[in-house]
């Protein structure tokens, strides 16, 4: 099933670069790529998107999980019907980004953040992992493929 397999490709890329990201870098260095738009740095986010919750780690893991296994069911049955493809890879991206960020949530209790765009009013210091792109993606096609 090429669903499953970029699920999980997603989960396995992202464990990679997140476990290379914490052997390699300091938090709070910086690794400017793309002559300097692109920047490479560490964060443990506790919380969820921008840290929010992060004084509540242990709320935000369980909803997170919670979240991602309500979506896995709705995925295992949307794999089993016909037709809604669009909606099936939206599902398909989203979950992997949440299966990888809800994964750090239970077994570092943090998420591993790590890179972040040259961008002026502040959003340079908005920091993201491949995960929360797909979660991002995901969830607009996933809403495109739904109402279709």
């Amino acid at each position: 099933m090429q669903y499953l397999a970029v699920l999980f490709g997603i989960f396995g890329l992202e464990l990679k670069i997140k476990n290379k990201i914490e052997e390699t870098k300091k938090e709070g260095q910086t690794e400017e790529k793309c002559g300097g738009f692109v920047l490479i740095r560490k964060h443990h986010n506790k919380g969820a998107f921008l840290n929010t919750g992060q004084h509540r780690p242990k709320l935000i893991a369980a909803v997170s999980l919670l979240l991602t296994a309500v979506l896995s069911v709705f995925y295992i049955v949307t794999l089993g019907t016909a037709g809604k493809g669009l909606l099936k890879w939206g599902l398909t991206l989203l979950l992997g980004g949440a299966y990888s960020n809800t994964y750090d949530r239970l077994m570092r209790e943090y998420v591993v953040d790590y890179v972040s765009f040259d961008l002026p009013f502040g959003l340079k210091k908005i920091i993201f992992n491949i995960g929360d792109f797909c979660i991002m993606i995901g969830a607009l096609i996933s809403t495109i493929g739904y109402s279709k």
